[in-house]
């Protein structure tokens, strides 16, 4: 019963305050957004960056299935949501089919590069193996046709007592994440190498990676030649958490971690999620950020509900820029 009054609340809540996004005349990539030119841009507002907490970014190889995580209630309340592309045009946004019940938090999905295991990270149980905490760990869904199957647990050698965060997987395989410290409040990045179809142990990558006082949510390219980095306390930083590169040679070697500068970076304490499209072409980040507040003047409380319903009002919305400003930051020696 408690339940159900929740999910009547949020329901009542929804309807009062947001309206639901009509996406079947947007035809084109990227949800028909134009593509952003030299600066980073807000990505498709008002269907994405929608006045939510939005966060995380994954796109099948096709570009035909787009997916994001939100929030409400701070992040009270987390779900994966989707659009798709059907015959030129695209529906949605729906709930991803195994991201319910509301009661456990699902976020930060991502797509491995052949487009067949479907990554994610989840707070819910897992009572076959013994799991009944609401501890975060990495799930994956496989490919069914136009679907995904039901999601399993990863095994031991990459979920831990503690949480795991933001999976991120090159194509041989090898999964990077974030991973809690039983002994402090720390979270270091880690990865598991994949070999003969299984993950070998976890192995804490050096400080170029794990680079000032906090790091979160590090995302590999699938080639492995370079990982983002939002690291928060580094020397250079903009005041809150800044995104950070660092580039990977063939010898396993790591450059010393590259600011991504004011064009990515802010004051913001909400830039923890990145994604680069398939194709290398686009970079896609979370960041919060406040719009014009000269908009919203004289103010009354329809404006000031608009500011709620609204991108850029306080909460994180997803950004999009060009690829190529990555490996304009490579040093000459990488």
């Amino acid at each position: 019963m408690r339940l159900l009054i929740v999910l009547l609340t949020v329901l009542l809540l929804s309807t009062a305050c947001t309206k639901r996004i009509d996406t079947s005349d947007i035809t084109g990539e990227y949800l028909g957004q134009t593509p952003p030119g030299d600066d980073p841009k807000l990505f498709a507002p008002g269907i994405i960056s929608n006045g939510m907490r939005n966060r995380d970014m994954a796109i099948t190889p096709d570009g035909n299935e787009i997916y994001t995580a939100m929030a409400v209630g701070g992040f009270t309340y987390s779900k994966i949501i989707y659009y798709k592309q059907v015959d030129g045009r695209w529906i949605g946004p729906e709930l991803v089919l195994f991201s319910s019940p509301l009661t456990y938090k699902d976020i930060e999905p991502f797509i491995s590069y052949d487009g067949t295991k479907f990554f994610f990270v989840s707070s819910r149980p897992d009572s076959a193996n013994g799991k009944t905490d609401d501890n975060f760990d990495i799930w994956v869904s496989e490919r069914n046709d136009d679907s995904w199957s039901e999601p399993y647990r990863l095994g031991a050698t990459v979920n831990s007592p503690t949480n795991e965060y933001f999976p991120s997987v090159t194509k041989d395989g090898t999964i990077y994440f974030t991973r809690g410290n039983t002994d402090t409040p720390d979270e270091f990045i880690y990865r598991c190498k994949y070999v003969d179809g299984k993950y070998q142990e976890a192995e804490r990558l050096p400080a170029n990676v794990n680079c000032g006082q906090a790091r979160y949510n590090a995302m590999i390219s699938y080639d492995e030649d370079y990982i983002i980095v939002p690291a928060w306390g580094m020397p250079d930083g903009y005041g809150g958490t800044d995104y950070y590169i660092v580039f990977r040679n063939d010898n396993d070697e790591w450059s010393n971690p590259i600011n991504m500068g004011e064009k990515v970076n802010t004051a913001s304490t909400q830039e923890w999620s990145t994604y680069v499209t398939r194709d290398g072409k686009y970079f896609f980040f979370m960041s919060q950020r406040l719009g014009n507040a000269d908009d919203y003047e004289p103010l009354n409380y329809n404006k000031f509900m608009k500011l709620y319903n609204s991108p850029e009002n306080g909460e994180a919305d997803i950004y999009w820029g060009k690829a190529d400003l990555i490996m304009k930051l490579k040093p000459d020696n990488f």
